[in-house]
């Protein structure tokens, strides 16, 4: 199995200080690509330990309405791929932090499989989520992302049964990405009811060399402090903090937020 480093190394050195990652979201271009770059290494600095980033996309059916306005205005920007890339090759320049890219399948069409992969591994991105590109149908995109050792980041949900959940691990590096609830992605004061059941029941089934991560509405302390008891390796914290960038957060501000919720990952 071919895993970035630097998303290898990140899990492991959690692992060994008994704390599970913190993944924090950003949509690329939202508000624009220089305030996205200063938002990036204020979560940094504020203790994230992996940022994923968002290819901006005109029809992104998993996300909820924050998500899907942020990815709106992005577009207005002119923010394409090309320009995600150029994000990326600046955090580069002075950050070894673990970086996964989200992006819907039709943008990756475009440009070909083959060549968005190897533009990844060009700029050092460590894994790629594809929401809309279920197993069956990812055979060919597998294997490029392994040709190019990059991560490959596949959906669990409270609808997938065991055997299923088998079969999305023999195709995923890196992390497991847990969808704690029925629905699109956005904040939520308390916790989904699935959100427990399903890492207790979809844990056992991982093998040992592929992590879990749990994302859907987790926003507070308190929720990642209970998916952490849980078992998770990591939390994705996205629609938060997007709205807060579009309530106009400063970065030192966002830097404060993920420092808080960093504390909650440690066990």
């Amino acid at each position: 199995m071919i895993v970035s480093n630097y998303l290898a190394k990140r899990f492991e050195e959690l692992q060994q200080r008994s704390e599970a990652a913190l993944i924090a979201f950003l949509m690329v271009g939202d508000p624009d690509l220089q305030r996205t770059l200063e938002y990036a290494r204020a979560l940094e600095a504020g203790g994230a330990d992996v940022l994923e980033l968002g290819v901006p996309f005109s029809d992104p059916i998993v996300d909820g309405p924050v998500l899907e306005e942020a990815a709106q205005r992005a577009l207005r920007q002119g923010v394409h791929l090309q320009e995600v890339l150029h994000v990326v090759r600046e955090l580069r320049k002075g950050s070894t932090i673990p970086i996964v890219l989200l992006s819907y399948y039709n943008p990756i069409l475009r440009v070909g499989e083959e060549s968005f992969a190897r533009r990844c591994s060009e700029a050092n991105i460590d894994g790629v989520i594809i929401p809309d590109l279920p197993i069956e149908e990812a055979a060919s995109w597998v294997n490029q992302a392994r040709k190019y050792g990059l991560a490959r980041i596949f959906y669990v949900t409270p609808e997938t049964d065991d055997e299923r959940v088998k079969k999305i691990c023999e195709c995923s590096s890196g992390f497991l990405y847990l969808v704690s609830r029925y629905g699109t992605t956005g904040a939520r004061e308390a916790l989904a009811e699935t959100a427990i059941p399903l890492i207790e029941r979809v844990r056992p089934l991982l093998p040992s060399d592929l992590k879990l991560a749990v994302g859907f509405g987790i926003s507070t302390r308190q929720q990642i402090e209970s998916v952490v008891r849980a078992g998770a390796d990591g939390v994705i914290v996205a629609s938060a903090i997007v709205a807060r960038i579009a309530e106009g957060i400063s970065a030192e501000a966002l830097s404060a937020y993920a420092r808080d919720l960093k504390e909650a990952t440690k066990r």
